[in-house]
């Protein structure tokens, strides 16, 4: 499902019908899993003093109440409960979604920017979305209109993933609550010191960064083994990834879980 192919040349309206027929299609598989994903990981990373029965994390109750335990009832009766809760005045995670606009990379494109869009209407992540060739552009201001976005896109042309990290190390304010997802098949035009140069820094900078190698449904991508390897060198997970398994990845990004783990677990074209 190649881009330049879901978008015929006979005319723009025409092309814009198909398109938002594909995005109906996309949002109505994958709208609820993401948001169900993202806000339930989020969740979890909010201080809730006085949680209800349903908020309450057991194990940190558990664990930090093993001192009250009651010899008599056979029972800990916890003193404090902690749990969960619910922010939604303020961004908890910032997310930044770089994506290569190279002629392969046109299904992951199409994902992409769907989940950018769902994102984007979650009030407790900021999501910025950066598409990249030789020219970085900002689609950030898109991401509310899905078909919008995609005829942004301009697919083919060379890659700069050095220039691209570069723009991003911009967006970036605090770091330790960033995640930056770069979907690339890491055939790079430009400087592969620099660029990755410009990983190591974001990853001393606190930002949790991953490489996806494609977003598609058969999993299977084709990338620069000898760049990926060096990638995966610098302790950033390398994989391709399926859209059903996407909303899964962020929570456990979220979470700070072991992404290698997970991939694996998951059955994903893991490098390293």
């Amino acid at each position: 499902m190649e881009l330049g192919k879901l978008i015929p040349s006979k005319t723009k309206e025409t092309a814009r019908r198909v398109v938002a027929k594909v995005v109906e299609e996309l949002l109505e598989k994958l709208e609820q899993n993401m948001i169900q994903a993202i806000t339930g990981a989020l969740n979890r990373n909010v201080p809730n003093p006085r949680p209800t029965y349903h908020e309450i994390d057991w194990k940190r109750t558990i664990l930090r109440n093993l001192k009250h335990y009651q010899e008599d009832y056979k029972t800990i009766i916890p003193q404090k409960l902690y749990g969960y809760g619910r922010n939604r005045r303020k961004s908890l995670k910032d997310i930044i979604l770089c994506l290569d606009q190279s002629g392969s990379m046109g299904t992951s494109i199409i994902y992409s920017g769907i989940f950018g869009s769902v994102m984007a209407s979650l009030p407790s992540v900021s999501t910025k979305m950066v598409v990249f060739d030789t020219e970085v552009v900002d689609l950030t201001q898109d991401l509310k209109d899905p078909v919008d976005l995609l005829f942004g896109v301009q697919l083919g042309g060379g890659t700069d993933i050095n220039k691209a990290l570069g723009y991003c190390q911009t967006l970036v304010s605090k770091p330790e609550d960033t995640i930056l997802i770069l979907i690339t098949d890491l055939e790079e035009g430009g400087s592969v010191s620099g660029m990755l140069k410009k990983i190591e820094r974001l990853k001393a900078q606190g930002v949790q960064l991953i490489v996806l190698l494609s977003l598609n449904d058969d999993g299977k991508p084709y990338y620069s083994q000898h760049i990926a390897k060096k990638v995966n060198a610098l302790a950033v997970p390398v994989f391709a990834c399926t859209p059903d398994k996407f909303p899964d990845l962020m929570a456990t990004t979220i979470n700070q879980g072991d992404i290698r783990k997970w991939a694996g677990d998951e059955g994903m074209v893991l490098v390293g």
